[in-house]
């Protein structure tokens, strides 16, 4: 029990003066008692200072007891000109006031001595805490990597993780380790070489179907570049890689791992000793990152308009700037690195390269403007198998003949082609594996494992792949049956095109159907040749039922199937045969010229895909694709007649 709770105790049994009965020798010890506890409560030098501000010294010892009460009245009340001398009879009531009064003022202390105490221990703890902080700090900086025993145990965790490897993966084994290794963009890799190791490096966008060495062909080029004198990127240049599909601008900015973002310490809390001072913590993106090397933005066609603009204005600066409502610059507290990232932004002077497989509409013209563009071009059926051939070599596995012909089939993709030749060495090992099983005395582990064709097509039917290519050129000519072309972002195929005629039950009245779903531009090109047709044949369609048909039902969006339209009409009105190892694109006009297409570049590879010798092109788009590109042979015309000369057989192959 507290002295103080004492004193309550003490004088709490006096009810009122009526009650109790005081002898002057019980009022005297009473009056001591108070003394006694202010005291030891205060100190006796306190009360003498304060009896001495209120003039109460003299009536501290007087032996009147009335004024040795008015002498307290002065000091608990502070108020020294009270003159007022108890009566014996009042003195009872007064000593009960006074307890009372006494109980107060040392309860509140003691209440008052309880905070100052937790005070000062919580006050002890912090200097303890920071005394340890920085003990610690002083540790990690002459020991190097102090660490507490949790973050020990986490490291050996991670170690142990390190540990386990299971192998290199095959896409990683067989990626080609230097430019010649890039199957089938010789011409892409020269103009990407060219613009990298100049003096003054482009932002580049590289265009292309998908597992055709966009990626590799980057990293491959800085390593050749750094090698190079008059090349800007030093030898510790970076090469920082990301994918534009996962890259999302947020509104609010508080992420944004691509430009960076300022860590608020009320949102998402910096650093302790920031959040601590409520300084928001800059965090610098890959643009950062990517700082005197190249940032590799994979599928940058799938970005965010928004963030795709923002991407512009570092290019523009050559910085990234943070700003935060949080940040002041007056503040004494604030250290200088986050000062000079708030004024300064953080340096970003790299080479942007984006590749993507969409067109050029889905990237934002003013980035486009900025940079320059290479497109890398499909790959051929002996690209793929070139590719597969390199991709035996490493994995140290032999082909049955055609084998790579056969994966070349099904598919236009290098890292496709690679995926189908590692399902299939798995398949001929786990095959060996069993042979070696059921004929123990055998063993078959220093004989070269061979891919067979069942391995490839075992591949094809689990994986439920299908040809490529199945539309086949061939060396006969036959009647009512053409190639035209198409193209699907930056691939290219053949488009089969048949019609058959018969007379009309009446003169005139005859009927054209034409397939439903073909579109409603190629519709209008059956129009268009019905003229050409009077004009170059003196035959009226009118007089002919005439069925067209696009075999596979495909949609053809556009007139470049206009001339081959017009061919197969020709050939279903006339009988004259039409080669099968010729493919034409081309839009016909009314007058019966060939006008220009698009994609011819792209039509070209998928002409040799299908086999096909002869490319009949518009003749303004002569200067598109190069003289005997792809080994094709090549003829810009300029009118349907022109065009005829091509397509249709000789007069005395017809005989």
């Amino acid at each position: 029990m507290g002295w103080w709770q004492k004193i309550i105790k003490r004088f709490s049994g006096h009810n009122s003066p009526a009650e109790q009965s005081y002898s002057p020798s019980d009022l005297d010890r009473e009056i001591a008692a108070l003394y006694t506890v202010l005291a030891d409560a205060l100190g006796s030098d306190k009360i003498v200072i304060q009896a001495g501000k209120v003039d109460a010294l003299r009536y501290l010892r007087s032996g009147d007891r009335g004024e040795r009460i008015l002498a307290l009245q002065r000091i608990l009340e502070e108020n020294p000109t009270l003159t007022h001398v108890p009566t014996e009879e009042e003195i009872p009531q007064v000593i009960v006031e006074l307890s009372e009064r006494v109980a107060d003022i040392l309860a509140r202390r003691s209440v008052e001595d309880n905070i100052e105490r937790k005070i000062n221990e919580r006050l002890e703890q912090d200097h303890d805490d920071y005394v340890k902080d920085i003990r610690l700090q002083v540790l990690k900086e002459e020991k190097g990597d102090f660490e507490t025993p949790h973050d020990q145990k986490k490291r050996e965790e991670l170690e142990a993780l390190e540990k386990i490897k299971l192998t290199q993966s095959v896409m990683e084994l067989l990626r080609p380790a230097t430019l010649p290794e890039i199957v089938g963009q010789e011409r892409a890799v020269k103009s990407l070489l060219a613009k990298l190791s100049s003096p003054y490096p482009q932002h580049l966008i590289l265009y292309g179907p998908p597992g055709v060495g966009k990626t590799t062909a980057a990293r491959l080029v800085l390593e050749a570049a750094k090698e190079m004198s008059r090349s800007p990127f030093a030898k510790e240049a970076p090469f920082v890689e990301t994918d534009g599909t996962t890259l999302r601008w947020d509104p609010r900015d508080m992420t944004n791992p691509l430009l960076g973002s300022v860590h608020d310490p009320i949102y998402q809390g910096a650093q302790k000793n920031l959040a601590d001072n409520g300084v928001p913590e800059p965090k610098p993106g890959l643009v950062t990152d990517a700082h005197g090397g190249i940032l590799f933005i994979d599928e940058i066609g799938e970005m965010d308009e928004m963030l795709q603009n923002k991407l512009l204005k570092v290019l523009e600066d050559k910085r990234a700037f943070f700003e935060s409502a949080y940040y002041d610059p007056t503040a004494e507290r604030v250290p200088p690195y986050i000062k000079k990232l708030f004024e300064e932004g953080a340096p970003a002077d790299f080479v942007l390269i984006g590749a993507t497989t969409r067109d050029a509409a889905h990237i934002n013209p003013a980035l486009r403007s900025r940079c320059a563009e290479i497109y890398f071009e499909p790959l051929t059926p002996k690209h793929i198998e070139l590719i597969v051939a390199n991709a035996a070599k490493k994995l140290h596995v032999e082909l049955e003949p055609k084998v790579a012909t056969l994966i070349s089939e099904y598919t236009v993709e290098g890292r496709k082609a690679i995926n189908i030749l590692a399902d299939a060495y798995s398949l001929a090992l786990n095959r060996r594996d069993e042979t070696e099983k059921n004929t123990p005395t055998v063993s078959l582990a220093k004989t070269p494992l061979t891919v067979t064709h069942e391995d490839i097509y075992e591949v094809a039917q689990v994986s439920r792949l299908f040809q490529f290519a199945t539309k086949k050129a061939s060396a006969e000519a036959i009647v009512g049956h053409i190639f035209g072309l198409g193209v699907v972002g930056f691939l290219g195929s053949v488009i089969e095109i048949e019609a058959v005629a018969f007379p009309a039950h009446e003169t005139g009245k005859g009927k054209v159907r034409f397939n439903e779903t073909a579109g409603s531009m190629a519709k209008d090109s059956v129009f268009n040749a019905a003229s050409v047709v009077r004009a170059t044949t003196g035959k009226d369609m009118e007089d002919y039922d005439l069925h067209i048909n696009v075999i596979g039902g495909g949609n053809i969006d556009g007139p470049s199937a206009g001339t081959a339209i017009l061919a197969v009409i020709v050939s279903a009105l006339t009988g004259r045969r039409i080669r099968q190892d010729v493919a034409v694109t081309g839009e016909i006009s009314l007058q019966g010229r060939v006008r220009p297409v698009g994609g011819v570049f792209e039509k070209a590879y998928g002409a040799k895909q299908a086999g096909i010798r002869t490319l009949i092109i518009p003749k303004e788009n002569a200067k598109d694709i190069p003289e005997d590109h792809l080994g094709l042979d090549i003829h810009p015309v300029a009118s349907a007649e022109e065009a005829f000369s091509y397509i249709f057989a000789p007069e005395e192959e017809e005989k």
